[in-house]
């Protein structure tokens, strides 16, 4: 997986495949089956970590790593603890005391197949087995550098970030913010666990403190399309191609890029972000095609 990277002739789309593969593999051993007690735990945990996926963040972290020389063998653990902390996110999310959703990429979410109970100790399990496994099993590093990419995990999933964003998202719902409250939800809800992925990558690939910066104002505008896209999709897509019911941002009045700034202005903001994000790795050679790649297809994504 370290062959080189040659933009004219580069297939995305085999790039995105080969790579999952890879992550699901590794998720399959990292996991515990359900025939381990406690069964019905393991068998939630693998429902929603093996639900459909795109492994995006997973994706960031290997093609940072790539684009500064790595390999995907040197990320992989990293890679899919990134998984496992997003997959928890999205179980605790659905839940009936958050945003109450039944449907998530097409399946009943968690709490609605194994009930309330089962589905927030999965999101728990999964939490924790995503640094057990970064411990366990990152080794092609010096140890600073792994105690720094849990470091970084951890904050991007905590109160600085995901959840402290997601709480935000909860208080601002039927209010009317700014939009530079709207900006720090996103940055912290989706932003910081996108970024923790590329920057992490980065580090298992000896980053330089210049490489480092110019990943980390990649990841920050890459995080900001994503969240745009996000609230035009619920706006625009429909329950089949989602896998999830849309218009749930309106039902919960959410503040939402297309709430604050209508939809064709918010188009524009994501293409602004992607852009950016692009010109960020200017420098970087041939083996940053996938990250460039990744930038163009979360605008373009319709799921």
């Amino acid at each position: 997986m370290s062959a080189s990277i040659t933009a004219p002739d580069f297939d995305f789309s085999r790039y995105v495949r080969d790579r999952a593969r890879l992550v699901n593999d590794a998720l399959d051993r990292y996991t515990p089956t359900d025939s381990v007690h406690p069964t019905v735990l393991h068998a939630a945990m693998r429902y929603s970590l093996f639900a459909g996926g795109k492994r995006i963040r997973p994706l960031l972290c290997i093609a940072s790593a790539e684009a500064l020389g790595g390999t995907t063998e040197d990320v992989l653990p990293t890679a899919c603890a990134l998984e496992m902390v997003h997959t928890f996110s999205l179980i605790h999310d659905d839940l009936p005391a958050i945003d109450d959703d039944d449907y998530r990429r097409g399946l009943l979410t968690s709490h609605k197949k194994f009930g309330e109970a089962i589905a927030i100790l999965a999101g728990d399990a999964l939490h924790t087995l995503a640094f057990t496994t970064i411990a366990m099993h990152q080794q092609a590093a010096q140890p600073t550098v792994i105690i720094e990419v849990i470091r970084r995990l951890a904050l991007a999933s905590g109160t600085l970030g995901m959840v402290g964003g997601q709480v935000d998202d909860i208080a601002s719902e039927g209010k009317a913010i700014s939009a530079e409250v709207l900006r720090s939800i996103h940055a912290r809800k989706t932003g910081a666990l996108l970024n923790a992925a590329i920057e992490t990558g980065a580090l298992l690939a000896n980053a330089s403190e210049a490489d480092l910066v110019s990943l980390q104002r990649f990841g920050e505008q890459v995080g900001l399309a994503f969240q745009i896209v996000d609230d035009i999709l619920d706006v625009t897509s429909d329950d089949a191609t989602l896998g999830k019911p849309t218009g749930s941002d309106e039902k919960n009045d959410k503040a939402t890029y297309p709430k604050l700034f209508g939809l064709e202005a918010s188009i524009g903001f994501a293409r602004e972000a992607s852009d950016a994000a692009i010109a960020a790795i200017r420098s970087f050679g041939p083996a940053a095609e996938p990250l460039r790649c990744f930038a163009r297809f979360i605008v373009d994504r319709e799921k």
